[in-house]
């Protein structure tokens, strides 16, 4: 858990989970893939999380739980926003559904914080919660990335996850992501890639989809 992060859009991270594996092309410059094949390879909670190729780290599909991490947003008294498993997917296909209900009451016992949970599986999101979480956490917030038009889809996906915020990571953009249905969405965050081998963005892509948000009220 980071208490400060230079990720412009929250003030924190939580990482109870950590591990994952490439689901799209927007995978391939993952900052946290290739800290864990890095300058963290050698750290308990990330050896063997990643293998190495030609193009750097990979994930190798392995998630660990970091149980005793569950409870320390309860030992932050001042309110933050805090990024969920910004070093995982809460929602990947590895993770039981019993892990992710404890992950959800921990976040329900710290009121005073919002959490921030980011997804690029959220077609099992809307089912897990739907499923396993009786009430609409207020201060818990879902969302999807999507990096170009080929993931628009998962906006569909997130509009079925009963969630009090719901919002969209159009990061890191890599193309245009043509005309969306912003529907149930409350909030966008856009940006693109950094790092030596970050794929550039242009404004026009930004562009677009400002003036989706604004004509849709988000």
């Amino acid at each position: 858990m980071s208490d400060g992060t230079k990720i412009e859009w929250t003030d924190a991270t939580w990482n109870p989970i950590v591990g994952c594996s490439v689901v799209s092309p927007g995978c391939t410059n993952c900052y946290a893939m290739r800290l864990a094949g890095t300058r963290m390879k050698s750290h308990p909670s990330r050896v063997g999380l990643t293998r190495d190729s030609k193009a750097g780290p990979v994930w190798t599909g392995e998630v660990r739980f970091m149980k005793p991490w569950l409870t320390q947003p309860l030992r932050w008294s001042k309110p933050r926003m805090i990024f969920v498993c910004a070093h995982a997917d809460l929602f990947h296909e590895a993770v039981p559904d019993e892990f992710i209900r404890l992950v959800m009451a921990a976040m329900s016992f710290a009121g005073q914080h919002t959490f921030q949970v980011l997804t690029k599986r959220p077609e099992r999101m809307a089912e897990v919660v739907a499923r396993r979480v009786p009430d609409v956490l207020p201060n818990v917030w879902l969302g999807t990335s999507v990096e170009d038009a080929p993931a628009r889809g998962r906006i569909d996906h997130l509009r079925r996850a009963p969630a009090a915020i719901r919002f969209i990571s159009f990061e890191p953009l890599i193309g245009s992501v043509g005309e969306v249905d912003l529907g149930g969405v409350h909030w966008a965050i856009v940006g693109g890639e950094s790092g030596r081998h970050a794929r550039p963005i242009r404004e026009v892509w930004i562009d677009e989809i400002y003036e989706q948000c604004d004509a849709q009220d988000v």
